[in-house]
């Protein structure tokens, strides 16, 4: 399976089971992008099974099963349990059944499990980091380790030092998750995290806000994080840009705005359904929300409905749920703005590329990756509006100015469209990551 080429990249990801998450796209994309090119690349999940609304890559194998990682974790004898025992915890049917019913958890429950897997070869799951480095070092013989997020850098030592390889580690909004969890364990994760990020060779951000904030927070020298922006696969997006004008025009009613992000706090729909109920009282407008959601984070859903029906715009909020590839290019293909309201600076705002891609205006708040983002131009218009973050107000004023200006909406569709064409391809995504693997090898 592992046929020999020049350079054989290895992605290890932590999955999310059933739930479509950010990363999860991204790593998924990345392989993607690496195999088209040419590149020997695998992608292997982590602790449960991958879910993506593209080709599902990743191999069947899962590493460091999230059953065994538990019991490894609460219960010691499992610590030296015989690895065919293991196995069993690590079947695929048995991780999916698991990952579909933890949605309940919350990162605050998770602090000591974190800083034992940051522990790597020293913490309580040592017997999983041994298994995977083993299997790397025997059957795949990797040059390169990818990790998904430095919540996984406590197996970079060990996997190093059996392989030889250099590793690897994407910067992903963890923080967002750090900085839920309480002391003692918050403390003793943020100095772990320092600690095992000098076992890593290189970072690699999707933008230069993160790459910054990521510098200061494990306090790695800026010389050792690059920056590659996130690649979409434009296969289903318009090869022009929509006329939204026409669009518009074609489909009498209510003006449509469109979400796409998980359902959480920090990623705003709250701010969002306040918004369309200040835009309601001037605008025909409705709200086509869709994303995913764990039953940690159903009763955010509900707040937010409960909220759209307090203001009065129940019937002008529609929730989508969770939507497959096909189901997100016909909202995009529908909407006349697209909106990611986040409150937490955003790290990687996948969902904006894809609506830049489909050639939507966007508005999103001026914090994390989205200056950077929707500050390039094409042709003199940029591709959205920022807004205040955490501002109704001021967002359902962003919104207004798209809508009120069908002409700048268009030219805006447009810039989008060239500008993800230039720079937020499946070839620029990899282009950027093999520069950095080629030059890492160099350096022995």
């Amino acid at each position: 399976m592992f046929e020999s080429l020049a350079m054989r990249i290895v992605q290890i990801t932590a999955g999310a089971g059933g739930r479509i998450c950010g990363s999860c796209l991204h790593d998924n994309a990345l392989v993607r992008s690496l195999r088209r090119r040419g590149r020997d690349a695998i992608l292997v999940p982590a602790y449960v099974p991958t879910t993506t609304d593209e080709e599902n890559v990743s191999e069947k194998k899962i590493v460091c099963g999230g059953v065994n990682v538990w019991l490894q974790e609460y219960v010691p004898l499992f610590r030296h349990t015989p690895r065919w025992l293991d196995r069993l915890f690590d079947s695929r049917g048995l991780l999916d059944w698991l990952s579909s019913r933890t949605g309940g958890t919350k990162p605050a429950d998770l602090g000591g499990l974190t800083a034992s897997t940051l522990r790597g070869e020293a913490g309580h799951q040592r017997k999983e980091v041994e298994k995977l480095a083993e299997w790397l070092g025997r059957d795949v013989r990797p040059d390169i380790v990818q990790l998904s997020n430095v919540l996984l850098v406590g197996l970079a030592r060990r996997v190093k030092q059996v392989t030889g390889a250099k590793i690897v580690c994407s910067l992903s909004g963890e923080d967002i998750f750090i900085e839920q969890i309480p002391e003692p364990h918050h403390a003793e994760i943020r100095g772990l995290l320092r600690e095992r990020a000098a076992d890593v060779d290189h970072f690699v951000a999707l933008n230069e806000s993160f790459a910054d904030f990521m510098q200061s927070y494990l306090d790695v020298p800026r010389g050792r994080i690059s920056v590659v922006p996130h690649g979409v696969d434009l296969a289903g997006f318009p090869a022009v840009p929509p006329d939204l004008r026409a669009r518009r025009a074609a489909r009498p009613g209510r003006l449509q705005i469109g979400a796409l992000a998980r359902v959480c706090p920090e990623k705003g729909l709250e701010q969002l359904v306040r918004a369309i109920a200040i835009l309601a009282r001037t605008h025909d407008v409705e709200l086509l929300a869709a994303g995913a959601v764990i039953t940690a984070e159903r009763e955010y859903l509900e707040m937010c409905r409960g909220l759209a029906a307090e203001l009065g715009i129940a019937r002008r909020f529609k929730w989508l749920g969770q939507i497959d590839r096909p189901g997100k290019l016909r909202l995009l293909d529908s909407i006349d703005v697209f909106a990611m309201p986040t409150i937490h600076p955003e790290a990687k705002g996948l969902p904006v590329i894809e609506a830049l891609a489909a050639g939507v205006p966007v508005v999103a708040p001026a914090h994390g990756g989205f200056p950077e983002l929707l500050g390039a131009s094409a042709g003199g218009e940029r591709p959205g509006l920022l807004h205040v973050p955490a501002d109704p107000a001021d967002l359902a004023r962003a919104i207004s100015m798209v809508l009120d200006d069908p002409e700048r909406a268009t030219r805006m569709g447009r810039a989008g469209h060239e500008i993800v064409r230039e720079r937020h391809t499946f070839d620029t995504m990899a282009a950027g990551h093999e520069a950095i693997y080629e030059r890492l090898q160099a350096t022995g």
